[in-house]
């Protein structure tokens, strides 16, 4: 899609220069699309996964693993 409307844009003309911008915008967005081909996003997530997990610190799990014990976590019941 992106050279099809790079293919338009040469063949045509607008005033203040706005094809050539269009053009430019492309060309970099084109850049931009074959990178994002070659990154591996899960990979990239998750390196920063532990770093954030280690942040919260052992209290946090425990008092997480204690919600889960005694079905403590999640949104309360509703009153009729």
């Amino acid at each position: 899609m992106i050279a099809e409307a790079e293919t338009i844009l040469t063949t045509t003309t607008l005033p203040q220069g706005r094809a050539e911008r269009a053009l430019e915008l492309l060309g970099t967005a084109l850049k931009l699309a074959d990178h994002l081909m070659t990154e591996k996003p899960a990979a990239v997530l998750g390196a920063k996964g532990g770093q954030k997990t280690a942040e919260r610190g052992p209290e946090y799990f425990k008092r997480i693993a204690a919600m889960r014990k005694t079905r403590g976590g999640g949104r309360p019941k509703r009153e009729d």
